[in-house]
């Protein structure tokens, strides 16, 4: 099987390209081989290559960028997404597409249904939303896997700012008011992996759009404790976390206070459950160690 990959250096392409190498050969394609803001360069490189699968692992993932350059994020996070659905049903093939938990807006008591009607509050949620809808337009096999918090052990990302300022500084303050679950990226790229297989074996689930982050809820601040213990656990210094409210804490785009995921339905239509954020933590941190 010939698994085409968009992105390359970010989060979730990463760990791809580390799991996914066993289920046939892996052609990843960076911006400098497929812009995913120039439509006719990934028309024509979807059809040079036919691949027998596509994963998007391409975004615009810059939230607060996003919101003085919106051209730039719905060109890459709204447009391409349909284009590459329209090429991976031209030939007769999937499509695996990352979302997030931005397309809500964060006012629901309690976690995210598939059912429930998006509302972003800022560019980049808006933007992802159009991909979805892109996506379904186009009414191939897909699946849109809406995830949230994502952090590795490679990039840019929660787990290894706090890392370093945990060390660095006395005190930190980390907004306590926005719930979610922190999700690894490994633990995206084992669920792919899973239902990359069931595809296969003829045990596919329906396609369309489903939820995957890690089990369980925290806040930043709750994220933020996790790590710094860990860091006490090998002896090393780690400043004192001060929880504040999102209100302390302004940023050009808004977040959503509650970003938790209900992960149900693609246990039950696809049989791929996800850990609890606290074991994958652990999991990701151990591979740090090594």
């Amino acid at each position: 099987m010939k698994i085409l990959i968009s992105g390359q250096h970010g989060q979730v392409s990463r760990e791809l390209q580390l799991r996914l190498g066993v289920l046939g050969e892996l052609i990843v394609l960076g911006r400098d081989q497929m812009d995913l803001a120039q439509p006719d360069q990934i028309r024509q490189q979807i059809q040079r290559l036919r691949p027998d699968l596509i994963i998007n692992a391409a975004a615009h993932t810059a939230v607060d960028l996003a919101e003085s350059e919106p051209e730039a994020a719905f060109a890459v996070n709204g447009v391409a997404p349909g284009i590459l659905a329209e090429e991976a049903l031209e030939l007769g093939v999937p499509l695996i597409h990352y979302s997030t938990d931005y397309v809500f807006d964060g006012s629901k008591p309690g976690p995210y249904t598939e059912d429930d009607a998006p509302n972003p509050l800022g560019v980049y949620g808006q933007s992802k939303l159009a991909g979805e809808r892109a996506i379904t337009q186009v009414e191939g096999q897909h699946l849109i896997l809406r995830t949230s918090w994502v952090y590795s052990n490679h990039g840019r990302n929660f787990l290894l700012t706090m890392q370093r300022l945990l060390q660095e500084k006395p005190q930190l303050r980390i907004v306590a008011d926005q719930i979610g679950a922190p999700t690894w990226a490994g633990t995206i790229a084992v669920s792919t992996f899973a239902l990359i297989e069931r595809w296969q074996a003829g045990d596919a689930g329906a396609w369309g759009i489903y939820h995957l982050s890690a089990e369980g809820e925290t806040s930043w601040f709750g994220f933020a404790q996790a790590i710094g213990e860990e860091l006490r656990k090998q002896g090393k210094p780690c400043a004192n976390l001060l929880p504040i409210p999102s209100s302390e804490y302004p940023t050009p785009a808004a977040r959503p206070l509650n970003s938790r995921l209900d992960c149900t339905r693609l246990q039950q239509e696809w049989g791929v459950s996800q850990p609890v954020w606290t074991a994958a933590l652990g999991e990701c941190l151990a591979e740090q160690i090594i």
